[in-house]
């Protein structure tokens, strides 16, 4: 029985990872996997003669499959200039439908009066760093490999190093805590303002491991939490993502969809309580008053409450996509809702 159950779980796993092959050889990225590809299209159903917005290009899949699944225009945001350069070679593949633009997603609404934009039918955001600029050791996002520390996604700007050999020991722990949720933050941040000046991811990654060693029973590296934090602060990216929410509800036209697909709680949680406050979702402030009617019209629609996770065969194939969740709302014909004063 042993080995006819050993058997069908290889022939089973063998299975999900030649069905998820065919669904990205598909995509034409080069070997770059989209994460949670097929239920991005899905719930962003782009439709023919709409306007939408892959606000974190990175390699274009997203954007790709979106101009191949309908006859649509995508403006193609990404802060990262070697993102914008592959955005203009695959302009060339599209006849004018895809429309390349450097800056940052958070700035949606002025980027796309530019070009004279202002209602869209779709906008999704992979959020995080790309797995290109994580393979690219110059670019100093993964402790994996030696490279400077730099991590800025738009190449300017205050870098890892500046704030890790120039802040105040304080700023530092308060950084990694917020933003790693870093347990060991005070005695990481004192041991990095020991160690100055740090250059290196590699130097980074020695300082962590000499305060949370590693050994042979963790299967995450202790210096994860310290690189996240630090990138999400030098990169402002739970401050992109509120603006660039803030933004769908205004651009978006009715029955448009929002999409993000996130990679932790920090992001995901702002993502579920956006869509939870303008689906009209809004817990009382205090079970001791009384329940506050919101009359306000909700602008978002919710069909999946919780959210989706990556499928079986995906994460198979794609381990990076197993802590994914994508989350999505449809624009209602409201107005855009006020903030609701207590």
């Amino acid at each position: 029985m042993a080995v006819a159950e050993s058997r069908a779980d290889v022939f089973g796993v063998a299975q999900a990872l030649a069905d998820f092959s065919d669904i990205v050889s598909a995509t034409g990225t080069s070997g770059h996997i989209p994460v949670m590809l097929r239920e991005v299209l899905q719930t962003l159903a782009p439709r023919d003669g709409g306007v939408y917005v892959d606000g974190t290009f990175g390699a274009g899949g997203y954007t790709r499959e979106i101009l191949k699944s309908a006859n649509c225009k995508v403006y193609a945001i990404d802060r990262d200039p070697e993102a914008i350069t592959r955005a203009d070679e695959m302009a060339k593949e599209f006849d004018g439908r895809l429309i390349p633009v450097q800056g940052c997603f958070g700035d949606v609404t002025e980027l796309l009066a530019e070009h004279g934009v202002g209602k869209i039918d779709g906008l999704v955001l992979d959020l995080g760093v790309s797995s290109l600029q994580l393979s690219t050791p110059e670019r100093g996002f993964s402790f994996m490999h030696d490279g400077p520390l730099d991590m800025r996604m738009s190449l300017d700007g205050t870098s890892a190093a500046d704030v890790v050999n120039r802040a105040p020991e304080k700023e530092i722990a308060d950084i990694l805590y917020t933003y790693g949720e870093e347990r060991a933050s005070r005695a990481i941040a004192k041991k990095i303002v020991a160690s100055r000046p740090i250059l290196t991811t590699k130097a980074l990654v020695n300082v962590v491991h000499s305060v949370l060693p590693m050994h042979g029973g963790l299967k995450i590296d202790t210096a994860t939490r310290t690189f996240q934090a630090l990138r999400i602060f030098v990169n402002d990216e739970l401050g992109e993502l509120e603006r660039a929410l803030e933004s769908a509800e205004q651009i978006l036209n009715t029955d448009g969809r929002l999409v993000v697909v996130s990679f932790h709680s920090l992001e995901d949680w702002r993502v579920k309580h956006f869509l939870k406050e303008k689906t009209g979702r809004t817990s009382n402030v205090s079970r001791h008053l009384p329940i506050k009617e919101d009359t306000r019209k909700a602008s978002f629609t919710v069909e999946v409450n919780n959210g989706l996770s990556p499928q079986a065969d995906e994460i198979l194939a794609n381990p990076r996509s197993r802590s994914a969740r994508l989350r999505y709302g449809i624009r209602t014909a409201a107005p855009v809702m006020e903030a609701l004063h207590a």
